[in-house]
């Protein structure tokens, strides 16, 4: 091959690479901020766990790039080899044409400093609880050293049983949902933290397969979107799994189930606490008898009600 060759062939390779923005955008800096035009014209939706389209871009750069998540200053004038501004772009197209929710296309996600494998077998991991569990539930939960039995009911991921083994280091947990999918990739994430011999994964409708038994804590962050809400979810929600998402037209169907098999799964002076997003007007209307507890945490109000055994007989 003579150098013209040697040219020629370079320059073919150039224009494989021309196509969209490869040539111009040169930086970390450059392609964050094409990233965010991009989401921002695109219309995307953020509602699993980043904030907006500047977090998304940066994440994204990011972790395409292997770099650590929470350094981006020293990267910013980094210049981006071709190959690499070819793997951002189609992660950006990803992103922007196919509206995935960023933790499918890197297959992870974080609560906190906690980090979930996830593909779209399960849900994405955000939960209210996620914070609540970081100081071992208090004030509920006087001492997390005390709670030798807890259950995550609808797991998805097994996050929050993961959580709940590092807040409760005495507990036995119980991980539940109705999902093999999920089950399975549940059974990776305890794996990865090497909590196999504390938390117990069983595939059940709800209570209908869990060997009765007394708990002193069941959590709950089931499918609670009302029909009306599935009906009108973003592009971004349809690619995660139907089933642990919506739950009957007020989205109440598992919480009514809950709370009715509840009482025989916990210890006398046991807790229930259940996620229901927005929904604590229809908890109010449906269950006008119920007084729970309302909690709050540093992401939102409302969010989570909770209840002692001897509320719900």
């Amino acid at each position: 091959m003579t150098h013209e060759d040697h040219l020629e062939h370079d320059d073919e390779h150039e224009h494989e690479h021309e196509h969209g923005p490869m040539a111009e955008l040169v930086t970390v800096r450059d392609w964050i901020r094409y990233a965010v035009t991009r989401f921002n014209r695109a219309g995307c939706f953020y509602g699993h766990g980043l904030q907006d389209a500047y977090d998304e871009a940066v994440y994204l750069v990011l972790h395409t790039l292997a770099l650590p998540l929470d350094r981006l200053e020293p990267f910013l004038d980094a210049c981006i080899p071709g190959d690499e501004r070819g793997d951002i772009y189609e992660v950006i197209e990803k992103r922007a044409v196919d509206r995935l929710p960023a933790a499918y296309i890197t297959g992870e996600a974080w609560l906190g400093d906690f980090r979930f494998k996830v593909d779209p077998r399960v849900i994405i991991p955000r939960s209210f609880f996620a914070e609540l569990l970081q100081d071992g539930f208090s004030p509920w939960i006087q001492d997390p050293e005390a709670v030798t039995s807890a259950m995550d009911m609808c797991t998805g991921s097994g996050c929050l049983a993961i959580l709940m083994a590092h807040a409760f280091p005495n507990a036995e947990i119980v991980a539940v949902d109705i999902s093999p999918d999920a089950i399975d990739v549940a059974r990776e994430n305890i794996a990865a933290y090497g909590l196999e011999d504390r938390i117990t994964l069983i595939q059940s409708d709800g209570f209908s397969a869990v060997p009765e038994q007394r708990f002193d804590f069941i959590l709950s962050n089931p499918p609670y979107v009302t029909q009306e809400a599935m009906d009108a979810l973003p592009s971004e929600y349809l690619h995660e799994p139907g089933l642990a998402l919506g739950s009957g037209d007020d989205g109440l169907d598992l919480v009514r189930k809950l709370l009715a098999d509840a009482p025989r799964y916990l210890k006398p002076e046991g807790l229930l606490a259940v996620e229901v997003g927005h929904n604590r007007h229809i908890v109010e209307e449906t269950f006008p008898d119920l007084t729970p507890t309302w909690l709050s945490g540093p992401s939102g109000d409302d969010k989570i009600f909770m209840l002692e055994a001897g509320q719900l007989l």
